[in-house]
């Protein structure tokens, strides 16, 4: 019988492939293995590109830099590092400093040095017996307080004040105002000036000008309104006038000083108090506040009105001492007495708030 290939069973066939086959079957072959599919990632998010800070746009030239407000530093030092005193209020501090200055020699060549000047201001000192012993009641404890103490004292007080704050400039600003002021109203008093003895009266060649125990009290009340921060600043200024001019008047209670010496003092501490603002620093700076001043124009415009007032009643009875305007029925000496109290309390007045001012324009950033 002849070996005849058998037929392959009828099964079904793969699509795609080549049949192995044996005597027996066929085995398909295996197929290629289905792709497993892999989830796919979700896409990475692009980066989130945060966009920068603008800018601050820089003031035009001749403006202060407005520094951030929102920063959480205290008054004390980082919010003024960067900053420099304007030029402009520096410029006005020295202008009232050689004003006071002139006021100063002016004083001294007026009811100093001249035969009329030296009649009204004897006049005045010869008026303060009247009614002596009521007002030197309350007089004399106002001078008690004025002593080398009383000036350690209140020097440190402003000075540690000041490096409380982390000034350190503003600190020896306070020191040169104080150390200043009483060692010019020394040396003018005993080197610089003199008193020519142009009338009959006891001791007429011996100056007096300025008065020493006003310096002092100025001079710790002008610390003070430096160092304090900058809204304690009018109540200080208009508390410091008081405290002067009670010291001022005082003293022409006492017979210790005619009112020209008083007035040459307050002038000597306001040169002085203008020409440390005239050196002001970062560390003279306040920090950045919202706003206006509050207080500042009220407390000088208070005290300015004060002076204007004081001063033209002082004008008046010194005219009335020359023989040109009204006087008294109770004689000249008293109506002399009368106008240099007016007249020290106008200079007081005045000083202090020129002071505030000056100290505040040069100290804002």
């Amino acid at each position: 019988m002849t070996d005849q290939t058998l037929p392959l069973p009828d099964h079904p066939q793969p699509a795609h492939g080549r049949v192995v086959g044996t005597a027996k079957g066929y085995t398909p072959p295996a197929g290629p293995a289905p792709k497993v599919r892999r989830p796919r990632r979700a896409p990475r998010p692009a980066p989130l590109l945060r966009e920068p800070l603008p800018a601050s746009p820089r003031p035009p030239s001749g403006e202060p830099h407005e520094p951030d407000r929102t920063s959480t530093s205290n008054e004390s030092g980082p919010r003024t590092a960067g900053l420099r005193p304007r030029l402009a209020p520096r410029i006005t501090a020295g202008i009232v400093a050689a004003l006071a200055l002139w006021a100063v020699w002016a004083t001294w060549d007026t009811f100093v040095v001249s035969p009329v000047g030296q009649r009204a201001d004897q006049l005045a000192l010869d008026g303060a017996a009247r009614g002596q012993g009521v007002l030197w009641e309350l007089a004399e404890p106002v001078l008690g307080v004025v002593s080398n103490t009383f000036i350690g004292l209140g020097l440190a007080a402003a000075v540690v004040l000041a490096l409380a704050r982390g000034r350190w400039w503003l600190a020896a600003q306070v020191a040169i105002l104080v150390a200043g002021s009483n060692l010019t109203t020394q040396v003018l008093k005993h080197a610089v000036l003199d008193r020519p003895a142009l009338l009959d009266v006891p001791r007429a060649d011996i100056n007096t000008l300025p008065s020493g125990h006003t310096t002092v009290a100025a001079s710790i009340a002008a610390g003070l309104l430096i160092a304090v921060p900058r809204r304690w600043r009018p109540v200080v200024a208009v508390a410091g006038a008081v405290y002067t001019g009670a010291t001022g008047v005082s003293t022409l209670v006492g017979q210790w000083h005619r009112p020209s010496d008083v007035v040459a003092a307050i002038l000597v501490v306001l040169a002085w108090g203008a020409g440390v603002c005239l050196l002001s620093s970062s560390s003279s700076l306040d920090a950045p506040q919202d706003g206006r001043d509050r207080g500042t124009s009220g407390a000088a415009g208070l005290l300015l009105l004060g002076a204007v007032g004081t001063g033209a009643l002082a004008v008046g009875a010194l005219g009335s001492v020359r023989g040109d305007g009204w006087g008294l029925p109770l004689g000249g000496d008293l109506t002399a007495y009368m106008g240099g109290m007016l007249g020290v309390v106008a200079v007081t007045l005045a000083s202090f708030a020129l002071l505030l001012l000056v100290r505040q324009s040069t100290a804002r950033p």
